[in-house]
């Protein structure tokens, strides 16, 4: 099965009776009656970019060889609007259908995690990853794993749920500079966002000793090349993922927002929004390599002139999946609350997988997105190819 070409399952539009604004599911595959995929909540959010995402997301889940279709929700909304969180419960209240049964779902852009298990309380499913957990023979003990992996903490005070998918993020950029032989040390970084997963590869990245020279939020982007202190400007944001410029040290050079694109930085991490990098703005592009942390953050006409000029793009639905793919494993009792268990087997799959596509691409130039996809449609059809009874998800 070619994931890419094929239609999706469902498309539903909402009309919020309060607001009157527009929501989105669309769900692009079924594996075992389920899907899964975050809902996001941007102003100018379409049903064209959640079926992209939907799309993406059976092909993230593809890739990684989970037993779970791919499905997206969207709402066009301003997520810092006081009447966000109405929005959002009556979104998923008039989504119950798909939640009950079919449809997992998680944070993503505009809505994180705690917001919308919050939502989901209060709906009387306890957490968004309801439609999974109900199907345990032991609901409450899954329950209980799932939440103790969410809210195990990790060095810099955060929770591992909420870095997890950064953490793969870095993970694909360490692999595409292992495969290349470049040390780490003297590997640099530009990401554009520094929300949950730019924060997060922020971090990661940091950490391992690479050197992050720009970061990029809605006030505008934040360089300095000998690299810029990532836990210090991590700790200056607000709830919306800004950073206090009145609190940046003076030697931090501003810069307008876009410009995080053309600094001369060996990788370049786009985490913000989707369709950031356009044929408008690719001969700023100054990296060796682009790993998509944000969904769809290259169009296909971008992503192929960046190829001509000897770009690779890493894809989305590889280098954003760690959270996608975590979240199942978590599901499915294959890691716990340790999260050394969880960096170790996602430090191991993400390299590897990113070792693989940059082969294809050193020798024969071939698409990393082209490559990806092929290794998802192969995952995808021997899933298909099982006995009925083998296909089943099974929640321990």
């Amino acid at each position: 099965m070619n994931t890419e070409k094929t239609e999706p399952l469902l498309r539903l539009t909402w009309t919020d009776p309060v607001t009157g604004t527009r929501g989105y599911l669309v769900v692009h595959t079924l594996v075992s009656g389920l899907a899964t995929g975050g809902t996001r909540m941007r102003p100018g959010c379409t049903l064209s970019e959640v079926e992209d995402l939907a799309r993406g997301m059976a092909a993230k889940t593809a890739a990684f060889n989970l037993p779970v279709g791919g499905a997206k929700g969207g709402i066009d909304f301003d997520p810092k609007d006081p009447r966000a969180v109405g929005v959002l419960e009556r979104f998923c209240a008039a989504m119950r259908p798909w939640l009950d049964d079919h449809w997992v779902t998680a944070e993503d852009l505009g809505v994180p995690q705690h917001l919308i298990d919050e939502v989901f309380a209060r709906l009387g499913l306890q957490q968004s990853y309801h439609a999974a957990i109900s199907r345990s023979s032991a609901p409450e003990r899954t329950l209980r794993r799932v939440q103790a992996g969410l809210n195990a903490p990790v060095p810099g005070g955060l929770l591992l749920g909420d870095v997890v998918g950064g953490y793969g993020v870095a993970q694909a950029c360490l692999g595409a500079a292992g495969t290349w032989g470049w040390e780490t040390a003297a590997t640099t970084v530009a990401v554009q966002g520094i929300g949950t997963m730019g924060g997060g590869a922020a971090w990661y990245l940091h950490e391992a000793g690479m050197r992050v020279v720009a970061v990029a939020d809605a006030a505008g982007t934040l360089y300095h090349p000998d690299g810029l202190d990532i836990p210090a400007l991590l700790e200056l944001r607000d709830a919306f993922g800004e950073i206090d410029r009145e609190r940046v040290p003076a030697e931090v050079r501003r810069l307008p927002r876009n410009a995080v694109l053309g600094i001369e930085a060996d990788i370049l991490v786009p985490a913000a929004v989707s369709y950031a990098i356009t044929p408008d703005n690719t001969v700023d592009v100054a990296a060796r390599v682009v790993v998509e942390a944000a969904n769809s953050a290259t169009t296909p006409e971008a992503e192929a002139m960046l190829g001509a000029r000897g770009i690779p793009v890493i894809p989305d639905f590889v280098a954003n999946a760690g959270a996608a793919a975590w979240a199942w494993w978590l599901l499915l009792g294959e890691v716990g609350a340790n999260p050394a268990d969880s960096f170790q087997r996602l430090r191991s799959e993400m390299q590897a997988k990113v070792a693989l596509l940059l082969g294809q691409w050193n020798t024969e130039a071939t698409p990393l997105r082209q490559t990806a996809w092929e290794l998802a449609a192969a995952n995808r059809g021997l899933l298909q190819d099982r006995p009925v009874d083998q296909q089943v998800v099974t929640i321990p």
